[in-house]
């Protein structure tokens, strides 16, 4: 009974697995963890700089992907839509920093057993808008960076699951000054630091 019982949960891994295997496209979603590099500024005449950490906060994505699959690995190029917040505190003052940008990962895969699949690649990321609270901001400095995306996922029929940790390489910082009340001037360091989990469906 128990080998019975073995063998049908192995042929349901199998089925799952090669349910989503195969090359193909599809859409994606989900959530993640993030928070951006340090914030450095000066309040009135100070003469030293102030640094804050961020505090990290949830954020969203959503895009496409599409997949070649070979025996043991796989190639999954994506597009996606990806909003970061994360919060500074300065002067007493508690300032959400939002990013919107459009993350292209380029991901190599490899298939360990089953389902189970691990990942790694290269993230091309163009920043579209940046807002820090009620502090005047200019653009980031650099429009395009990359990052770094690795994780693992598991497939179940034509659903994927995946978790994994994006970083990006270098500093990519935006001027920013205050209003008319709070004399407050200074850089924050826009490249994400996350932990994203998201769900995948194969069209």
């Amino acid at each position: 009974m128990k080998k019975t019982l073995f063998m049908a949960a192995f042929a349901l891994l199998g089925t799952a697995a090669f349910a989503q295997s195969g090359s193909g496209f599809g859409i994606k979603a989900g959530l993640s963890y993030n928070k951006n590099g340090d914030l450095i500024g000066t309040v009135g005449d100070a003469a030293q700089n102030i640094v804050e950490g961020a505090e990290g906060k949830t954020g969203f994505h959503f895009g496409f992907w599409g997949k070649l699959d070979f025996p043991k690995i796989y190639i999954r190029p994506e597009a996606v839509y990806t909003r970061t917040k994360s919060t500074y505190s300065l002067d007493g003052e508690s300032n959400d920093y939002d990013v919107s940008k459009l993350d292209v990962p380029v991901l190599l895969g490899y298939k360990l057993v089953g389902p189970l699949h691990i990942f790694a690649g290269p993230a091309f990321q163009y920043t579209l808008s940046n807002d820090l609270g009620d502090l005047e901001i200019a653009d980031v400095e650099n429009d395009f960076t990359v990052g770094l995306n690795a994780g693992v996922g598991v497939n179940l029929g034509k659903v994927g699951v995946d978790v994994r940790y994006e970083r990006g390489f270098s500093e990519n910082e935006a001027e920013f000054i205050g209003n008319n009340i709070t004399d407050i001037s200074g850089r924050v360091d826009s490249r994400p630091s996350q932990v994203i989990f998201a769900v995948s469906l194969k069209l």
